[in-house]
């Protein structure tokens, strides 16, 4: 099997469930942070690399779009959810549970 066949199965195997429970949404947060965003943030990062060597023979707007807009974009993205997932899981182990 693909490695992107594994990651799906993963993450459909902690979807399929009758309550969604606190830890549900932690293992889910976790398989994304540990399966889905290292493949997705290589695959931005040679975009990227690419968009930004092909930016200098570009002229006017597509040029800004190559070299800034498209880069901040996708690097953005994935750094945002980043760091949206693992705050998430961080505030979530040191809150208390509640009896």
């Amino acid at each position: 099997m693909s490695k992107w066949t594994d990651i799906r199965d993963s993450i459909t195997g902690y979807l399929k469930v009758d309550d969604v429970t606190e830890e549900v949404k932690e293992k889910v947060s976790q398989a994304i942070l540990d399966e889905i965003l290292p493949p997705i943030e290589m695959v931005v990062d040679d975009f990227v690399d690419k968009l930004k060597q092909q930016a200098p023979s570009e002229t006017g707007w597509c040029r800004i779009r190559d070299g800034i807009v498209l880069p901040l974009v996708m690097q953005g993205t994935v750094y945002v959810v980043k760091v949206v997932l693992t705050k998430a899981l961080g505030a979530q182990a040191s809150t208390p549970a509640m009896a």
